[in-house]
């Protein structure tokens, strides 16, 4: 992949450059293409990462386009904010990561500032088996509409173990057996699924409008990922 993605960003350089020098290159001459390129990306090395990184979005952007139902449909109750939104703001999320628990915060400053939001939440659990179990409680508490009643306590109790997921479940008033349920293994396949297919290196990571973002990136990020999937949607 890094290496049809290198081929690709190599051609788009070498495209823009023959283009640029179409009156003084003949176009059928190989070698004297290859020098011009040679000579550019070796007096510019800083193109490439950046050629690449946004070769890498425009890919990503497309596969966001081509799930976007997936993606931005929660399970349940698992979401927050305007019912009638024009942005919706998808995060994957892990209970045992202290990063998720800390863009709380940014995430309720932003529906508060922002009526026109929808916060979507999809567990992707990758630390371990209490994770999993957490996200089992969190998708069954969703069908059950009791995600709400669930999330920030859960984060807010600390690290997910067997016995903090045992007890939230009782508080919640959800049977042991819904956690085992066919539907909540297929709500974490797909998410798994579409953490591959997005490339979600880790948690948390957001998806909104065409664009995705890996880690903690912070309030004013998101807020401006937001800004620019609005604008888009309205210029189409």
């Amino acid at each position: 992949m890094a290496i049809a993605a290198a081929a690709a960003v190599l051609g788009a350089v070498a495209s823009t450059l023959v283009i640029s020098a179409t009156g003084s290159v003949d176009l059928s001459d190989r070698a004297a293409i290859e020098k011009i390129v040679r000579e550019y990306i070796l007096s510019h090395p800083e193109i490439l990462p950046e050629a690449m990184e946004n070769l890498r979005a425009q890919e990503l952007g497309k596969t966001v386009a081509a799930n976007r139902a997936a993606i931005e449909t929660p399970i349940g109750d698992a979401w927050d904010g305007a019912a009638d939104a024009d942005v919706t703001l998808v995060e994957f999320y892990d209970y045992a990561c202290g990063y998720c628990r800390a863009s709380i915060a940014d995430i309720d400053r932003l529906l508060a500032e922002d009526k026109k939001l929808k916060i979507v939440y999809r567990d992707m659990p990758v630390l371990g088996d209490d994770s999993l179990e957490a996200a089992r409680l969190s998708v069954a508490a969703a069908l059950a509409g009791k995600f709400r009643a669930m999330h920030k306590p859960l984060y807010a109790a600390g690290r997910p173990s067997p016995e903090l997921v045992d007890a939230t479940r009782k508080r919640l008033g959800i049977d042991a057996r819904a956690l085992r349920a066919p539907e909540i293994d297929r709500e974490l396949a797909r998410n798994l699924t579409l953490q591959r297919q997005l490339d979600l290196s880790g948690t948390p990571a957001w998806v909104v409008g065409d664009k995705v973002l890996v880690g903690a990136v912070g309030y004013d990020a998101l807020k401006a990922a937001i800004a620019e999937a609005r604008a888009k949607a309205k210029s189409r």
